[in-house]
This record gives C-alpha cells, structure tokens and sequence, in this order.
C-alpha cells in the first residue's frame, strides 16, 4: 500500500453517522471514512451477527471490543478478542464474520 498525498487529519469517529448493514443475523453499523483509495472503518456488530456473504476484499482488521469468529471458506475458523488482529489480501482467502457477545472492530480496506 501507498500512502500518497493524503495530509494529517483527525477523525472523531462518533461525529460520523453510522450505516446499516444486515447480515443473515443481526446488524452491521459502519462508519465509514475515505482517503483517497483507502477505505477506513469503525464497524459495530450486534450479539448474533452472521454476515451474509463470503467477503473477498482484503482487509486489516483490528478488534477493539467484544469477540469477532472469522471463518475460511477452507473451513478453518479463528476468534479475536480486543487488540488481536488479523489481516488477508484482496482474492485470497473468501471469509465471513460472526459474533455471539457482538464486536467493535477498526478496519482499513
């Protein structure tokens, strides 16, 4: 990744209006920030969160609350508690989300 023309900034995540997002279970809520290719997120899972589809953009991925399950399409399974992270490139590794208690996740795509 290139980090290119992009001066310092803040971001004051409670000041951005969430979006919502249904999985086959429970909600998504993103709050969503853009510099210029970089796609930067706070995203909030609701307790019984499934997400509907099997995602293959690559993320960086950093749990902040809660417990986050992320399953492979090969079936391996990982779960991330707060400051445990993972990361995965774009079109190589299909994975969806899920959470029992709910999660607080930062995500840069």
């Amino acid at each position: 990744m290139d980090i290119a023309n992009l001066p310092f900034g803040t971001t004051d995540w409670s000041s951005i209006t969430p979006t919502e997002h249904s999985g086959d279970t429970g909600m998504a809520y993103w709050r969503t920030q853009q510099f210029g290719p970089i796609r930067v997120r706070m995203v909030t899972y609701t307790p019984g969160y499934l997400a509907d589809h099997w995602c293959r953009k690559g993320h960086i991925l950093l749990c902040l609350e809660g417990e986050l399950v992320t399953e492979l399409e090969d079936g391996r399974v990982f779960t991330l508690t707060p400051g445990m992270s993972y990361q995965v490139a774009d079109n190589a590794e299909a994975h969806r989300s899920s959470t029992e208690p709910g999660a607080t996740l930062f995500v840069v795509d």
